[in-house]
């Protein structure tokens, strides 16, 4: 296979039959190639500096150093590795943590395999991808505007999103046609751009520009800033 057109995945879980079936999964795939494999925190680490890897597939619970500890040291040595968690929790307050600290996905393990591969597709592309059924609970968890940050002391919503990575200052108008925010609300509710046609009755081809025009028009990078930015701005009524 040519690296230059493969995307190098690294795999870091501490269940050996797990990685297996993964690594097979990959491998049958003419665009991918799992360069190497680990099954704790610290060599994960160290198989980034060695493999060079464009994605890390990653558990949080391991053991010697837990996911979450190891996506942000690996985001500092390595900014452009994607690191993308792949966990059995679909708690909210690990999908904060891990976004917070750098990771560009958060799937979980009961998906389909097909799923987590368009998934990896997506992230190397510059997208996020947050399985459906935890983005649900992603918005849910935004609802309530008030948090505690590291100190303990409460936060607020806008200083939730300013961890996040978004602006500090609101955006002034809303540059989205009609069509746009109806997709961009469908967005929030964590659906994917088939079931957003389908609830909207046009093609996923049709979604497809709209979530580019979207991006563009907001400019950022993937869908997670896009509806973070958009609750944050107040054209999303949560």
């Amino acid at each position: 296979m040519e690296h230059s057109n493969t995307i190098r995945i690294l795999i870091a879980d501490d269940h050996s039959l797990f990685r297996e079936g993964l690594k097979r999964i990959i491998n049958m795939e003419s665009d991918m190639e799992v360069v190497g494999e680990c099954g704790d925190g610290i060599h994960v680490i160290e198989l980034c500096n060695e493999c060079h890897p464009d994605v890390i597939l990653m558990d949080i619970n391991m053991p010697v150093e837990n996911g979450v500890v190891a996506t942000e040291k690996i985001r500092m040595i390595a900014p452009d590795v994607k690191v993308v968690i792949l966990s059995i929790h679909d708690d909210e307050s690990y999908v904060f943590e891990t976004l917070r600290k750098g990771a560009s996905g958060y799937l979980l393990k009961d998906m389909e395999a097909f799923e987590l591969l368009n998934a990896v597709r997506s992230v190397v592309q510059g997208y996020a991808y947050i399985h459906p059924k935890v983005t649900g609970k992603l918005i849910n968890q935004l609802r309530r505007m008030t948090y505690l940050n590291d100190t303990g002391v409460a936060a607020t919503g806008e200083t939730i999103m300013r961890g996040f990575g978004a602006d500090s200052e609101t955006l002034k108008e809303n540059p989205l046609t009609k069509r746009e925010c109806e997709v961009l609300r469908l967005m929030t509710e964590g659906k994917s751009n088939k079931l957003i046609g389908e609830s909207l009755y046009i093609s996923e081809k049709t979604v497809k520009n709209h979530v580019s025009s979207i991006l563009q028009k907001m400019n950022v990078e993937d869908r997670t800033q896009a509806v973070i930015s958009a609750i944050k701005s107040g054209w999303v009524e949560l």
